[in-house]
């Protein structure tokens, strides 16, 4: 075995506020090897990010390191040194030199004032002596290296085939001016600035910007969670294909089991502050033996089952807090749920077919105006673009597509807070898109929605309990404020929380009981309709699976119909009798749920499904065949 690059040894980081401290991380040690990946996996809270953060050396106050040490030994013929103990400016040259960082959110990363080759360059130009010109030639390799811009001999190659095919194609291109148009071409890429960029192109600039000074261990913290299936798979294979072209160490964070089982050699498991299975990726995935590991790998849906309801991490142990302020945690045996039968499905689609349509969209167009030069629109994008479908009563219809393909703008459509250009919106019968008024507001109490991001759909001074009786005081609903109130707790109590939660703020939840304020919110007015829009997108796996057993629950209860909106496959066939595809715009295959999965018609359809991490199971499958 090759001497550790990385050992962490007993590690242990406080955050002190509110007259209390709180153990972040208590005590975690892990080893990491030249070429090897280490996944770091745990709910959100776990401390993996302060893991990544503490080696970085980027704690900022009230976080501390209280204890332990973190050796890095650049190569075999250097002696290991303890980072904790260097000096500040010490630090900074082994910080983004040797050791690089991918932040999560890549927006807020980059600095929104500077252009790309502004920041691509500030990096290079830190750890290396010499001059701005050259730093920009490195930054245009390392853009090409993440595929963000196409090779010199590609670009050449775009530009001699517009020429051919041009009114110019009879005379020949200049070789001098060819050359100068490739590099005007690399050189714009510099000149753009983050929000000219997408998701998946900024997570690209960030890579580039970590691998720019060839660092030995390359930290990725949670680089995916925003982005599609399809642009996470592409991001996940440069990823591999960097570390191996640089024989990097790479820690990969993430809350997503199946996402680590794509990437990583080794697996550490948090929860809560501490490292509870360190092991190969192989063998947790294979035979796991902390009840929180067994929890974390099975609440994700996959796509070969369909459980009635999804196992939690509370399904697999019980912890408490004894007064010393350890925790006692008690295994727990789960009954593993029964699949919902080929013959229970197809008894259900019956069932839904003899239902009215409560929702008919015919040739729905919504387009958001262009701006010409001198401020008139000259012409419009088609976000969506002559869309048509029915929901039954009842039925829980998937809207899976990559960003941008405008799910959201037709989930917002059908509620009327975006109008439509075009096009009829029939709800129980009656045309929609011409209501107005008193009409409209009425209408509001059928139809509601949930959105992706329960952070800010909250009014952070608004108390839970007001932010639940907020839509009853609107339609008049209820006679006094005790009955609101009742109703508020009632709902509160169906979704899982305490009654006493009412006089709490937002800020006192977590991101998943946020999600089930907001549940509640949306059940206040006893709706038909509800419009989850990327509404688990944001939570960790294991509240994920509380919450879609929940809205299954709350469906079958109160005889709701869903529109669930996402661009994960796995969670959508879950949840849903019909699946829409959507693509630019426009719906491009439709079809019951298993049937899409099973055999999809479209190529689009065909690359969101091969573009889902394979998952654990698959993971355990594939090591056991290697193995034999």
């Amino acid at each position: 075995m090759k001497e550790a690059i990385l050992d962490v040894r007993n590690l242990q980081v406080e955050f002190t506020g509110d007259d209390k401290i709180v153990k972040a991380l208590d005590g975690i040690s892990f080893q990491l090897h030249r070429g090897e990946t280490l996944g770091i996996v745990g709910e959100s809270g776990s401390g993996k990010s302060v893991t990544a953060l503490a080696v970085m050396g980027l704690l900022q106050s009230p976080g501390r390191v209280t204890g332990g040490e973190i050796w890095f030994r650049a190569n075999e013929n250097s002696k290991p040194i303890n980072l904790l103990e260097l000096p500040a400016e010490e630090v900074q040259l082994h910080r983004g030199g040797d050791i690089a960082m991918i932040f999560q959110e890549p927006m807020s990363s980059l600095n929104p004032v500077y252009n790309i080759g502004f920041q691509l360059t500030e990096a290079i130009l830190r750890h290396q002596n010499i001059s701005v010109a050259e730093a920009r030639q490195q930054a245009i390799a390392r853009l090409q290296e993440v595929k963000l811009l196409k090779s010199d001999e590609q670009i050449k190659q775009q530009y001699l085939h517009t020429w051919q095919h041009s009114s110019f194609g009879s005379t020949t291109i200049d070789e001098h001016k060819l050359l100068k148009l490739v590099n005007q071409h690399k050189e714009a890429i510099l000149e753009r600035y983050p929000h000219q960029l997408s998701g998946g192109q900024l997570q690209r600039v960030m890579i580039a910007m970590a691998i720019s000074c060839n660092p030995l261990v390359l930290i990725a913290d949670e680089p995916t969670t925003a982005l599609d299936v399809t642009v996470q798979a592409t991001i996940i294979d440069l990823l591999r294909e960097l570390q191996a072209s640089r024989d990097m160490a790479l820690i990969f964070i993430s809350h997503d089991l199946g996402l680590i089982a794509e990437i990583a050699d080794k697996v550490a498991v948090m929860y809560r502050g501490k490292i509870v299975e360190f092991e190969d990726a192989i063998k947790i995935f294979a035979n796991p033996q902390h009840p929180y590991t067994k929890g974390l790998v099975a609440c994700r849906p996959t796509l070969n089952r369909r459980p009635r309801k999804l196992l939690t991490v509370s399904d697999y142990m019980s912890v408490e807090e004894v007064p010393a302020g350890e925790l006692v945690i008690q295994a727990k045996e789960p009954t593993e749920p029964p699949d919902v039968t080929a013959e229970e499905i197809a008894q259900r689609l019956a069932d839904l077919e003899r239902e009215q349509p409560l929702l008919e969209v015919r040739d729905l167009k919504v387009g958001f105006p262009i701006k010409g030069m001198f401020g008139g629109t000259k012409r419009y994008h088609m976000a969506v673009n002559g869309v048509s479908f029915d929901v039954k009563k009842g039925e829980t219809v998937g809207l899976v597509g990559e960003s941008g393909c405008g799910k959201t703008t037709l989930g917002r459509t059908l509620l009327r807070l975006i109008e439509p250009m075009g096009g009829q919106i029939i709800f129980e019968g009656r045309d929609i898109t011409t209501l107005k008024g008193e009409t409209l507001q009425k209408l509001r109490r059928e139809m509601q929605i949930v959105f992706q991001n329960p952070f800010s759909s909250l009014d952070p001074r608004m108390k839970v309990g007001d932010a639940i009786m907020e839509p009853l005081v609107i339609h008049s609903i209820g006679k006094t404020k005790q009955a609101r109130r009742e109703r508020a707790a009632y709902l509160l109590e169906r979704v899982g929380l305490s009654a006493d939660a009412m006089n709490r703020y937002p800020h006192q939840f977590s991101g998943g009981q946020r999600q089930r304020i907001c549940i509640a919110r949306s059940l206040a007015l006893n709706p038909k309709f509800i419009i989850c829009d990327e509404s688990v997108s944001a939570l960790d796996v294991s509240v994920q699976a509380q919450v879609l057993n929940l809205l299954k629950e709350l469906q079958d209860e109160f005889g709701l119909t869903y529109i669930f909106i996402s661009h994960d496959l796995s969670v959508v066939k879950f949840m849903s009798d019909r699946i829409l595809v959507m693509n630019h715009g426009e719906i491009v295959e439709q079809g019951i749920a298993e049937h899409i999965y099973r055999e999809p018609k479209q190529e689009y359809t065909q690359k969101l499904i091969a573009a889902i991490p394979t998952g654990s199971r698959e993971r355990v499958h594939k090591g056991k065949l290697r193995a034999s």
